[in-house]
């Protein structure tokens, strides 16, 4: 049954994915101006460009749990859906289309680990999980459209 408080939840959610999806557009924009990643090596003496990198990381990271962990379920809810674990939530959104690729978003959420972890230690690593997560940015915001453009065609948000 749909309350007030259910509504108001997935308003607000809904509302922060939306901000997150255009942040982490915006940040893919400005760190990836090109496919060369030669930019690596001024990493630590470049305070701009470390800031940049930490942004993408975290903006990967938040809208994949915003999506994941809070928006999905809470739609399941509304679509009167049994919830079951975190994994059986992203498998009925990707049978239901709202998410593109299951596989994908369990190596999306690897690789923010990886992106977290490798930072400090290995250039080399890092250089392959930032260009695998720049490819996995429009899963990510697909997923967010998807959920999205469902919700307004249910007249839950506008």
């Amino acid at each position: 049954m749909l309350t007030t408080d259910k509504l108001l939840k997935v308003q607000t959610l809904a509302t922060v994915v939306q901000k997150e999806s255009r942040h982490l557009d915006l940040t893919t924009r400005r760190l990836f101006t090109s496919n060369d990643f030669s930019w690596l090596s001024r990493l630590e003496d470049d305070p701009d460009l470390s800031e940049r990198v930490d942004a993408f990381v975290g903006r990967f990271g938040r809208l994949q749990d915003t999506l994941g962990d809070k928006l999905i379920p809470q739609v399941l809810l509304l679509e009167e859906e049994a919830l079951g674990t975190a994994l059986d939530n992203l498998g009925k959104a990707e049978r239901l289309g709202w998410l593109p690729s299951l596989a994908q978003w369990l190596e999306a959420r690897g690789l923010r680990n990886r992106m977290v972890h490798e930072y400090v230690e290995d250039l080399a690593e890092l250089r392959m999980a930032l260009a695998r997560g720049k490819e996995l940015v429009p899963l990510l915001i697909e997923t967010a459209e998807n959920v999205l453009g469902l919700l307004r065609r249910r007249g839950y948000i506008s």
